[in-house]
């Protein structure tokens, strides 16, 4: 480093770089002409914690409901899951690999219960035809009547929730 850098973590800690040359004394001092800007960085850093915190809450309760909500709606449609995860998918509400594994993104708990479920019909129909023939839409329409609504909510609100 050239200069002296302050950083406050998300978790509050102070960092201090001290570049080449300098002295943990005026490290110190340097910390001490910038204590109200340490101040400022920990508050708002406190409240921006709030919403990963809300997230982490969110996250515990997908990875209670949803796998179980899978599994219901497999066992009525007499199909067989061989694994189930929870992730933080960017650009996907769920997928369906080959072998049985249905991977679901944690963001489906923000919706309404209708749509959270036509998202895991969807996966689910996939264990049956792994395309999106019109075969398979038929599967999924017999399995959720009302997906074409389901859809739609996410076409519209589904970005929001990324």
């Amino acid at each position: 480093a050239r200069r002296y850098v302050l950083r406050v973590e998300n978790d509050g800690r102070l960092r201090v770089t001290i570049p080449r040359g300098g002295s943990r004394r005026e490290a110190e001092a340097f910390v001490q002409r910038n204590i109200e800007w340490i101040v400022r960085q920990r508050t708002r850093t406190q409240v921006e914690l709030r919403p990963l915190e809300n997230e982490r809450a969110l996250r515990q309760q997908a990875r209670r409901e949803l796998p179980a909500r899978l599994l219901e709606l497999a066992a009525r449609d007499g199909l067989a899951v061989t694994r189930v995860s929870v992730r933080n998918q960017r650009s996907r509400w769920g997928s369906c690999g080959r072998d049985g594994h249905i991977c679901l993104n944690w963001r489906l708990v923000l919706m309404p219960p209708s749509v959270r479920d036509y998202v895991l019909v969807h996966e689910l129909m996939h264990l049956r035809r792994m395309d999106h023939s019109p075969a398979y839409w038929r599967l999924v329409a017999d399995a959720c009547p009302d997906y074409r609504e389901a859809r739609d909510w996410l076409r519209r609100h589904g970005p929001s929730l990324r």
